[in-house]
């Protein structure tokens, strides 16, 4: 099974650029030919929050016909640029989403258990894992010891180093983790917010952020560093479920690369 993960595309009204500079929705039509035409196409993609930038119904129309082309299904969760009531209301199709205060759900179809999270908590930047989610998440887990599950979520429950985005990540991390430590069926958990590919092993289980496949967030360690972006190159996530039962991550980058290339001649020697 191959998971694919699309995060933070961040799209705007049609002809509309983000921060006057970034064509979202450009760079999404690009990312979903991406995964559409891989050697072997992704059974599933994720679709890990800041889907529209400020969260209008005709930005979400915009998103979700974008989205439709992909030829496999997808899964949304929310994230801070996420409006709720219009994404459900453009998504009303989408019958995995809850009628409920938070869009965390669970899909149990394939051969990896897929946990959708809704860290967002209503005009905050920041998120949060409540009381209550985290309830929600142990019963599920509970179901199911042995499948190897996969989280997915928008805001990360870790510090990554960039200081203007770690004041906004996920609220209630340590609760969190300890949860996740208590079930080791967790292989991995997959955020967005961050625009950038960083990975850390957190409470026994690998914890990653993917790049956007428009902007990326400037990597600046600097604690008084100013919120700022750079375009690199895009990317998107790809998650391979091994013979062994084990989650591997991959960073698939977007666009037109100079390859293959054979490392050896038709006799089997290397090329020199």
């Amino acid at each position: 099974m191959i998971i694919a993960q699309i995060t933070d595309t961040h799209i705007r009204r049609e002809g509309d650029l983000a921060y006057g500079k970034v064509d979202t929705a450009g760079f999404l039509a690009r990312a979903v030919a991406h995964l559409n035409t891989l050697p072997i196409r992704p059974d599933v993609a994720l679709v890990t929050g800041d889907i529209c930038d400020f969260g209008l119904a005709e930005e979400y129309e915009l998103a979700k016909s974008l989205l439709n082309g992909l030829a496999m299904p997808y899964f949304v969760v929310p994230g801070n640029h996420d409006r709720a009531d219009a994404l459900r209301q453009v998504f009303d199709d989408h019958s995995y989403l809850p009628n409920d205060d938070f869009m965390c759900y669970v899909v149990d179809t394939y051969p990896v258990r897929l946990i959708g999270m809704d860290t967002t908590e209503p005009g905050e930047a920041g998120g949060v894992i409540c009381d209550r989610r985290r309830r929600w998440l142990a019963n599920e887990l509970n179901k199911e010891l042995s499948k190897p599950t996969l989280m997915f979520m928008h805001h990360p429950p870790f510090h990554t180093g960039i200081r203007h985005m770690d004041v906004q990540n996920c609220r209630g991390g340590e609760a969190l983790g300890a949860l996740i430590a208590a079930h080791p069926q967790v292989q991995m958990v997959l955020c967005g917010h961050v625009h950038r590919d960083i990975s850390v092993l957190w409470h026994g289980t690998m914890a990653s952020i993917a790049p956007s496949p428009a902007h990326a967030v400037s990597l600046d360690f600097d604690p008084d560093g100013e919120p700022a972006f750079h375009m690199e190159p895009p990317a998107c996530r790809l998650v391979y479920l091994s013979g062994e039962g084990r989650l591997v991550a991959h960073l698939s980058y977007i666009g037109e690369h100079d390859g293959p290339h054979p490392f050896f001649d038709d006799s089997g020697g290397f090329l020199s």
